[in-house]
């Protein structure tokens, strides 16, 4: 059986996106994976475009709202919030979740400087989100 797995965010843009990408690609059809935000907002073209590098390409993707989902009555067993702690906590509680989990990563859409700063720092979160989707799905298989 599939393992149902949501990612949070603020808003639904780049974190919460990247993570929702790696584990479809990486988890495969062992997990059905979804993301939302507390606020659904536009996607990060930073985050599009770092992705774009590792061949994903998410600019199709829609932003959801979690509450939508919330209300729909949608079941995961793992929610994982990739927000910092204090957002965390204001994401509803799922009937039926199993564990909740907080991975904290910066916020692309806070970075400031150059064009090419803003795509640098964007990388770093990309490779940490996909670090920590690979040491999820290793940690399931054990």
């Amino acid at each position: 059986m599939k393992k149902k797995v949501l990612f949070l965010c603020i808003h639904n843009s780049a974190r919460s996106q990247m993570a929702e990408a790696y584990l479809k690609k990486i988890g495969g059809d062992k997990f059905e994976v979804e993301s939302a935000g507390l606020e659904a907002g536009n996607l990060n073209p930073f985050a599009v475009a770092v992705m774009k590098e590792e061949g994903i390409d998410i600019s199709s993707n829609q932003t959801n709202d979690v509450f939508d989902f919330f209300k729909q009555g949608r079941l995961y067993r793992y929610v994982i919030t990739v927000c910092d702690k204090e957002s965390s906590d204001r994401c509803p509680i799922f009937p039926g979740m199993s564990e909740k989990i907080n991975w904290s990563f910066s916020d692309p859409s806070s970075f400031t400087g150059t064009e090419e700063e803003k795509l640098q720092k964007t990388r770093k979160v990309r490779d940490q989100i996909k670090e920590a989707v690979q040491d999820f799905v290793k940690q399931l298989k054990r």
